[in-house]
């Protein structure tokens, strides 16, 4: 196997620290038990070698031999093709993990992430935008608290979809927004239990702390 890197930023404001998305690559390398090594980019003077790896200037970003690989969830979608740790070997199983991946992206995370925005902004405003805002996201979480309810994981064993959709919801329930949805805040306590999130987020902690 060639040595996977794994790059972040070298430094982030305290606000978003442990919310990085590294920190779900870092937790599902830690999940499959795959040694890797993190390397860091400025945070703050973002060069062209930087956007050579992420279009955006953003992070992280997987380096596997002499492939590089951004955007969250396309790295664990590579990990899954790694370990069986992270994707179910059963065709069924693995199909609805992925299914569940790209919803955890698209249809939570695409609703959840302007409303956290707002939230990290400290931005009460009541305006019909903002409203429909809120009603999307409580749309969604009831939608997953259906789905939720009656299971452990999304696709039977713990997989790379329960670490997007479980870091998605952590940063609502961050703001309490899983106050009236008692089985997403039970999946997600369950998810962050886990010992392979519990280093990730620590390493996450203590890598930007070594930069103050």
């Amino acid at each position: 196997m060639t040595e996977l890197v794994l790059t972040t930023f070298d430094w982030v404001p305290e606000l978003p620290r442990g919310y990085v998305r590294d920190l779900r690559v870092r937790w599902a390398l830690e999940e499959a038990g795959l040694p890797y090594r993190v390397e860091s980019v400025p945070f703050s003077d973002r060069k062209e070698d930087h956007f050579s790896h992420q279009p955006f200037g953003q992070v992280p970003w997987l380096t596997d031999g002499d492939l590089s690989i951004f955007e969250s969830g396309a790295i664990l979608l590579h990990l899954g093709n790694l370990s069986d740790a992270l994707l179910p070997s059963d065709p069924r199983r693995r199909s609805e993990a992925i299914e569940w991946l790209f919803a955890a992206l698209n249809s939570v995370e695409m609703a959840s992430l302007p409303w956290v925005l707002f939230k990290f902004l400290d931005d009460e405003s009541k305006t019909p935008g903002r409203e429909h805002m809120d009603n999307w996201v409580a749309a969604r979480l009831k939608h997953m608290e259906a789905v939720l309810t009656d299971r452990e994981w999304l696709a039977g064993s713990f997989s790379v979809a329960d670490i997007l959709m479980a870091d998605v919801l952590r940063l609502v329930d961050r703001f309490d927004g899983l106050t009236d949805h008692p089985a997403c805040r039970d999946y997600t306590a369950r998810a962050t239990a886990r010992p392979a999130f519990i280093k990730a987020y620590e390493d996450q902690m203590a890598h930007f702390a070594a930069a103050d």
